[in-house]
């Protein structure tokens, strides 16, 4: 029977592990929510298409901003008890839009809106970071598997509900639910013990190796003073940020312009061509939920290398079909490559440079995610649409090449010296590995 002492932090992790999946799924849920009521909000403050497109630009703005303060305010008050706050701030926030009747109020509560979301993403992020070295096993994929089903979730609710609810009162469901997910899991998250941080990977030995000394705030994350950071670990900070920015930009992509794909170039039904981007969503899950798996026997430079090269040839696929069939068959092939890229690329800059890597990696990309859609538009006036949505192809081949590229921080290793095992054999495990696969460690 294991001893007592150490069942009590396994049930621990186990607990703050649950607790943080259900925050992620929450903020994927209420994000779905609110984007399904877009179209009536949108009639609701008479606005054009044009002044909906400038107010939706707070909810950008707003995350953007606040992505990049939540990093530093995570160092300082940890990560988990501002991943409650931005919790109970974006549930509060997603009742506003219905409130409003004119384009340029829309504007300014999406602001907050989008401060909250922008917040919460960095915020549990950097939590799930710190319960991945904890762990020792590269569960980040699990996360954003939650994330993206309470996505499919919150869409196809809020889809349900549209025709028997108005926003406001579809909006207030969505808060009151908000607050009581929140209000049971936010305790769990706060009260749960720091995880121990050892094994000599991740940010743990990274700041072992500086002789720093790692201490913890009760109920939150790490104190993190990235004061002794090299300069070459804030340009890998900022690799790993673009490999995400090519990951969002194809999401945001096919989010916007799948469908029109799919009906106006090759003729498809307007239910088909619906269904493309939920076929692509279906996908990425389906990866998602595998990628611990795959993390676990492949590697985080193998995982990137693959998921690159099959987002790639996906999309090529879908971009320049003949058929509406082979077209779905490279969006789910897409979404199955891109799954894990953006997981394992915020994990790493998290592991590099705490909640500040984070706040980057998440930046970054967000931004290819707001990239995409117009960028797509104006090569797709230019060219075509088939033409423009091959450039997700290219950028999902460069995540692949770059993610190579960085092989040597990538699997395990910090980026000031890397870990004891690179070190003395010029060999580096993932982090996370069994002692069998760590024998198996790949080559620098």
């Amino acid at each position: 029977m294991p001893p007592l002492n150490k069942l009590a932090p396994s049930r621990s992790l186990a607990r703050l592990r649950i607790a943080l999946t259900v925050f992620f799924a929450l903020d994927g849920f209420l994000f779905a929510g609110w984007v399904v009521r877009i179209p009536a909000i949108k009639e609701q403050t008479g606005a054009s298409a044009g002044d909906l497109g400038l107010a939706l630009l707070g909810v950008s703005a707003g995350a953007v901003v606040t992505m990049t303060l939540t990093g530093r305010l995570c160092g300082r008050f940890g990560s988990r008890p501002l991943t409650v706050a931005a919790a109970v701030l974006l549930s509060l926030g997603i009742a506003l839009p219905a409130q409003t009747h004119s384009p340029l109020s829309l504007g300014l509560v999406l602001l907050v809106f989008g401060a909250a979301y922008g917040g919460i993403n960095v915020a549990m992020n950097s939590a799930a970071v710190d319960l991945v070295v904890a762990l020792r096993r590269p569960v980040m994929p699990g996360f954003h598997a939650a994330f993206s089903l309470g996505g499919m979730i919150g869409a196809g609710l809020g889809g349900l509900l549209a025709t028997g609810l108005s926003p406001a009162s579809h909006l207030l469901v969505l808060t009151v639910t908000g607050l009581v997910v929140t209000a049971a899991a936010g305790p769990v998250l706060l009260r749960a013990p720091s995880p121990p941080v050892d094994g000599g990977t991740g940010r743990a030995a990274a700041r072992e190796g500086h002789g720093g000394e790692r201490t913890a705030r009760p109920g939150g994350g790490p104190e993190d003073d990235r004061a002794g950071l090299s300069g070459r670990t804030r340009r890998l900070v900022v690799v790993f940020g673009v490999i995400a920015l090519c990951t969002a930009y194809g999401e945001g992509a096919l989010a916007d312009w799948g469908a029109l794909h799919l009906e106006q170039d090759l003729g498809a039904h307007p239910g088909v061509a619906a269904a493309g981007y939920s076929l692509f969503a279906l996908a990425m899950t389906a990866g998602r939920l595998s990628g611990t798996t795959m993390l676990e026997r492949l590697g985080q430079t193998r995982t990137l290398v693959a998921g690159g090269a099959t987002a790639a040839a996906g999309m090529l696929l879908g971009s320049l079909a003949p058929t509406v069939w082979l077209a779905l068959l490279g969006f789910a092939v897409t979404g199955l490559g891109l799954a894990n890229i953006f997981p394992v690329a915020v994990a790493r800059a998290g592991a590099l440079a705490g909640p500040r890597g984070v706040a980057t990696a998440s930046t970054l990309g967000y931004g290819g995610m707001l990239l995409g859609p117009p960028v797509i538009g104006f090569l797709a006036d230019w060219f075509s649409l088939p033409v423009a949505l091959t450039t997700v192809a290219a950028l999902a081949a460069v995540a692949a090449v770059i993610g190579y590229t960085a092989r040597g921080t990538a699997d395990g290793g910090t980026a000031d010296g890397g870990t004891a095992e690179a070190r003395a054999g010029g060999r580096r495990a993932p982090a996370g590995a069994t002692r069998d696969e760590r024998c198996r460690a790949e080559p620098r």
